[in-house]
């Protein structure tokens, strides 16, 4: 059938731009015919091709198609093959981009061109393959959809339980106890002992047991078998093998004459208990990303034609002037109009200092307010606000899909398969070879190598770590953007930082200050900071913050590029700037050379004055470390790695933070560019760079770091390039990332070694290698029990990592000898 695909096209604003868009479709290997409606913005494309190839066409030519996410959920999902499975199915849907299954949250992803296809067909697929899927547009009725799920297990685990608990006392309870199993048969006999238990198994199997036959008797008879295709072969065999025993025994040869109901009955109860227990753990692991979206409250008291009413927080507009009382949430991002207090952000930045709040200052939606009342007018509402797009960056970072996770996903392909036919060979083996009754050792053992297989626990042991890793980051104030950077941190060797704003407060402040003989200092500066007073440049900020004198008018100010300015106050000439506007004017600087060397010693920005063509002072700027800044760096280099300094800053200014910090290496005055530059230098000679930085100048680094971390403080743009968000902008956060990756990294490889390890060993016990030293089969029972155990035993693994608390940096750190490299 030829396939036609229709999708939307970004950029289009002319007839000339369609016809490139619609030649760019034409030359794609595959297509047979391409147009592109400038008037619906929207291509058309006949023929067999992918959709990434269309797209990379597309970009290519300056025109995209335009991209949308959908997200599904899932039910029925047991291992990773059904993951696997259902992200195949997906990837085949013309217009998919691209897809990924979440095992752990029973979710799926899709990256789709917009218009190709709807969140109902791509559904309809899922189900289809054998999973019943519907579309979700919110985390809410995902986890409505979990919360039946898991309801549902407890229901069947209960019915399971119940039906089949008389026949296991019954029968095991005979074994351990032989007059009970004597008395058994008297009272009743063999017959009616065996229809007793027939008549309670046979309805576990076709009532709570139903789920496994439901999805995995299809998948089989596709020839695309999961894990529950492993369940329900197991407990049919018992069944069946049972019935035939009951109903036409003479079917079976003497000594094989035996039922094996309670395995059957027993291996659907643990199975489900497993998945029921496995549920409730699974359901721990979003507790994170539903803390933070519970954090937004469901009302607003909003100022409306000048009445002050309650109204839901999703009515609440841009420009909207809110009132919060004392201990409210904020409901959405604003700006203080009027008030004052201290408001709790700790549940969005990880830092347990309440933060004063005045007029002019921003509040996060979310956050907790203090003891004082506030009005503030809304700027970002909805999906645009701070916390929606931080559980926005969880839960994609949630759902990716690790490099780690590849070798468990190249094993479950053929995974099910081999244990189908280790079954097959296994049964035969003891079928052929066995002591008699041989048949019955048969069915113990292929029944046993079908339950014990644990593919679940495969799919689980990368998803559920992820989940709980990054959810416990967002909690401290780390969102890991994508979800890849949890593995790449933990392989970085240096750290490069930038300067102002990053590794400094970004707000200069003055510090120091020398004058002339016959000048006085603070005359001077209030002079200077009346002629700086329009000045936007941070440090005239910083002279008028340092001058506690109302300022005088300001004539004749004029910006001399690249040097300062000259202006006239209060009737004396002056010229502000750097030493070389001073030799530029042919004003001697001999009088304050001293002063002058202190300050560029101590890396400070020196601003000269001269009133009336005679140097009258000079002042020093600088910028501050962060308070956390030192402590962050040692304990940096306590883990092992190289930390360097990246900056446009001067040589001088750059070595004195470094010195002040304890950085290794300093690159000092480059461009963006430089930037990248001095990255690949570091990355030649120590390896994997992960590069911190907050502002536009910051973003090509960011991009080409193998980690880009940026502070939420700083511009969108960095935070949108960046692979790491550290929402409080604290360098010290670098650290709690980095020690988060770590410990991620480590549960996913214990959970990986689990899953693995558990299978290699035990499908050979449960093929009976054991049996000529022992003379003892696995039972079935055992092998239910140890598989559903096995996917329990990861998830409450990866529990742990909720545990993970910040890095506390010590008092004091013995820090290496900081090298001021020259700049590259």
């Amino acid at each position: 059938m030829e396939q036609v695909l229709k999708f939307d096209v970004e950029r289009l604003s002319c007839a000339g731009c369609a016809g490139r868009a619609q030649r760019a479709l034409q030359g794609v290997e595959g297509v047979e015919d391409a147009s592109v409606n400038i008037a619906t913005k929207a291509a058309t494309v006949t023929g067999a091709v992918s959709a990434g190839a269309l797209q990379a066409a597309l970009t290519k030519a300056g025109y995209p198609g335009r991209e949308t996410r959908s997200r599904l959920s899932i039910t029925g999902m047991t291992c990773a093959s059904c993951s696997a499975r259902v992200e195949t199915a997906l990837q085949k849907v013309p217009g998919v981009l691209s897809a990924t299954v979440n095992l752990a949250n029973q979710s799926a992803e899709i990256r789709h061109l917009h218009g190709s296809v709807d969140p109902a067909t791509l559904a309809r697929t899922v189900s289809n393959t054998g999973y019943p899927a519907e579309p979700v547009t919110t985390g809410a009725e995902a986890d409505d959809r979990s919360a039946k799920e898991h309801d549902a297990l407890r229901r069947d685990l209960i019915i399971a339980g119940t039906l089949t608990f008389p026949v296991f006392v019954a029968e095991m309870g005979g074994h351990l106890f032989p007059p009970l199993h004597h008395w058994l048969l008297g009272t009743l006999g063999q017959g009616t002992f065996w229809f007793f238990q027939f008549v309670l198994i046979t309805a576990v199997l076709a009532w709570p047991g139903l789920r496994f036959y439901r999805i995995g008797l299809p998948l089989l008879a596709k020839g695309a078998p999961d894990m529950n295709s492993l369940v329900a072969l197991g407990t049919l065999a018992a069944w069946s093998y049972s019935t035939v025993a009951l109903f036409a025994p003479a079917l079976l040869p003497d000594g094989a004459r035996a039922v094996y109901f309670e395995a059957a009955g027993v291996i659907v109860t643990l199975i489900l208990l497993g998945r029921w227990l496995e549920s409730r753990a699974k359901g721990q692991t979003g507790a994170a990303i539903r803390a933070l979206i519970g954090l937004r409250p469901d009302t607003a008291r909003v100022e409306r034609d000048g009445t002050v009413v309650e109204i839901p927080v999703e009515d609440v507009v841009p420009g909207d002037l809110l009132h919060l009382r004392p201990g409210e949430r904020v409901a959405v991002d604003g700006t203080v109009q009027s008030g004052g207090s201290w408001i709790d952000e700790s549940m969005i930045t990880g830092e347990p200092i309440p933060v004063q709040k005045s007029e002019g200052a921003s509040v996060v939606a979310g956050t907790i307010n203090g003891q004082g009342a506030l009005t503030y007018r809304a700027t970002s509402v909805g999906a645009d606000t701070l916390l929606a797009r931080i559980v926005a960056m969880v839960e994609d970072a949630q759902g990716a899909r690790l490099p780690v996770q590849a070798l468990a996903d190249k094993v479950v392909l053929w995974f099910v398969p081999a244990v189908l036919l280790v079954a097959a060979i296994t049964f035969a083996f003891w079928f052929d070879l066995g002591p008699q009754p041989s048949l019955g050792l048969a069915l113990v053992a292929g029944v046993s190598v079908l339950i014990i297989a644990c593919p679940c626990a495969m799919g689980l042991a990368t998803p559920t770590s992820i989940m709980v890793g990054t959810g416990r980051a967002a909690q401290m104030g780390v969102l890991f953007r994508k979800g890849d950077a949890l593995q790449r941190l933990q392989d970085v060797r240096v750290v490069a930082f930038d300067k102002t704003g990053t590794l400094t407060e970004g707000k200069p402040v003055l510090t120091g200050r020398a004058a002339a003989a016959g000048f006085d200092a603070d005359k001077v500066l209030h002079l200077a900071a009346s002629a700086e007073a329009g000045s936007e440049h941070p440090i005239a900020r910083a002279m008028e913050a340092a001058c506690p004198d109302p300022l005088l008018p300001a004539e004749n100010v004029q910006a001399i590029a690249g040097f300062g300015l000259s202006a006239t106050v209060d009737g004396k000439a002056l010229l502000i700037g750097a030493p070389r506007l001073m030799e530029r004017e042919g004003i001697a600087m001999d009088p304050l050379t001293d002063a002058l060397t202190t300050f560029e010693t101590r890396g400070e920005t020196p601003i000269l004055v001269a009133v009336d063509g005679q140097l009258a002072a000079v002042f020093s700027v600088s910028d501050p470390l962060k308070s956390t800044a030192r402590n962050a760096i040692a304990a940096l280099h306590d883990a092992g790695l190289a930390v360097a300094l990246i900056t446009g800053d001067t040589e001088a200014t750059a070595s004195a933070i470094a010195r002040q910090a304890g950085i290794d290496h300093v690159v000092a005055g480059v461009l963006p560019d430089g930037k990248v530059k001095a990255l690949e230098n570091l990355r030649k000679a120590h390896g994997a760079v992960a590069f911190v930085g907050d502002g536009i100048n910051d973003a090509p680094a960011l991009a080409a770091a193998e980690v880009g971390i940026a502070m939420g403080t700083g511009t969108d743009v960095a935070i949108e390039t960046g692979d790491i968000v550290l929402v409080s902008g604290d360098p010290q956060a670098v650290v709690n990332a980095r020690h988060i990756s770590a410990r991620t990294m480590r549960n996913i490889r214990q959970n990986l070694f689990w899953a693995f390890g558990y299978n290699i060993v035990l499908i050979p016990v449960a093929a009976g290698v054991f049996y000529p030293l022992t003379g003892l089969m696995l039972s079935p029972m055992l092998a239910a029990g140890a598989m559903a155990l096995s996917s329990v035993f990861v998830v409450s693994n990866a529990l742990r990592l909720r545990r993970i608390d910040p890095v506390t940096a010590p008092a004091t750190h013995h820090h290496r000898a900081a090298t001021a490299q020259p700049a590259e």
